[in-house]
């Protein structure tokens, strides 16, 4: 049986939306995940979190501030240049279309948790796969 899938779940922005978050982060236990849930932190506290908690995938709800959820990506790719993230929230097209470009799974608001739980597996699958 294959290991459970460890994924860590922060929030980037200082809104105090907590629904989709809390939803994806529920979706994903359903579907087998081990989610750590750290909450609102700062882009240090994400990529040490990523690093200690030793997850496999982050997903970062931007919560509309895309140059703070920009510094966790950067803070979590010197602590893993290889770890898959998501990003979810209101994210401007010009953002969406660079973080795409970057690597980054982009699920904007109204997003199907299906779609997501999906891009998390097969990102996860594809880091395994590689590792081999």
């Amino acid at each position: 049986m294959a290991q459970p899938i460890r994924v860590l779940i922060a929030k980037t922005g200082l809104d105090g939306h907590w629904r989709g978050v809390t939803v994806v982060a529920q979706a994903m236990r359903d579907a087998g995940f081990e989610v750590v849930m750290l909450g609102m932190a700062t882009a240090e506290q994400i990529a040490a979190a990523a690093r200690d908690e030793d997850v496999e995938l982050v997903g970062l709800n931007i919560g509309g501030r895309v140059e703070v959820a920009e510094r966790a990506i950067s803070a979590i790719r010197a602590v893993d240049p290889d770890l898959p993230i998501l990003v979810g929230g209101t994210i401007p097209p010009p953002a969406a279309t660079r973080l795409r470009a970057a690597g980054i799974g982009v699920f904007p608001p109204g997003s199907a948790l299906d779609a997501i739980v999906a891009a998390a597996r097969e990102a996860v699958t594809l880091r395994r796969a590689h590792e081999q």
